[in-house]
């Protein structure tokens, strides 16, 4: 469902019962692909939370949560439930297990990703603001997103368009 869309009526759902997002990655070819073996319910977005987004997300074995990246405006969160991955930052590789969290703070300039290195599932929350204007730089690739009008806007690093 789209932001600010949910029926009066959806007070309580089943996580697992919201479907999962029917486009996998926002992000461009040919970084869409890297995504492969993550699945993410918008959960936020069945309430029709407008300021900030909750995502349950899944990493089969060797998926990654995203491309290595911090925003300008954005504060992220992120809570374990299952699984033990591996939080990758500018300070190197964090091991994680159920029952642990990580927040990255907007403008830290920390880059973080999540990696799955394991043979089982990795199951966590992820909440984040919608802060208007937020840029998300990349370091480890030429890739850079602004959010404009409520969606993100993908370019190479010298500004030509994907």
């Amino acid at each position: 469902m789209p932001v600010g869309s949910a029926p009066a009526s959806e007070v309580a759902v089943a996580a697992l019962d919201v479907p999962p997002r029917a486009q996998p990655s926002l992000y461009p070819p040919p970084f869409a692909a890297r995504m492969a073996g993550r699945i993410k319910r918008a959960l936020g977005d069945v309430f029709g939370l407008s300021r900030f987004g909750v995502n349950l997300t899944e990493l089969a074995p060797g998926a990654v949560s995203s491309l290595r990246h911090g925003h300008s405006q954005q504060d992220e969160f992120v809570y374990i439930l299952q699984g033990h991955p591996v939080l990758r930052t500018d300070a190197g590789d964090t091991p994680l297990a159920p029952g642990m969290c990580a927040g990255f703070a907007a403008g830290s300039g920390d880059a973080h990703q999540l990696v799955n290195p394991t043979a089982e599932t990795v199951v966590y929350l992820e909440i984040g603001d919608r802060t208007p204007g937020d840029t998300v730089h990349y370091p480890d690739d030429d890739l850079r997103a602004v959010r404009v009008d409520g969606r993100w806007v993908f370019t190479h690093k010298d500004g030509r368009p994907y």
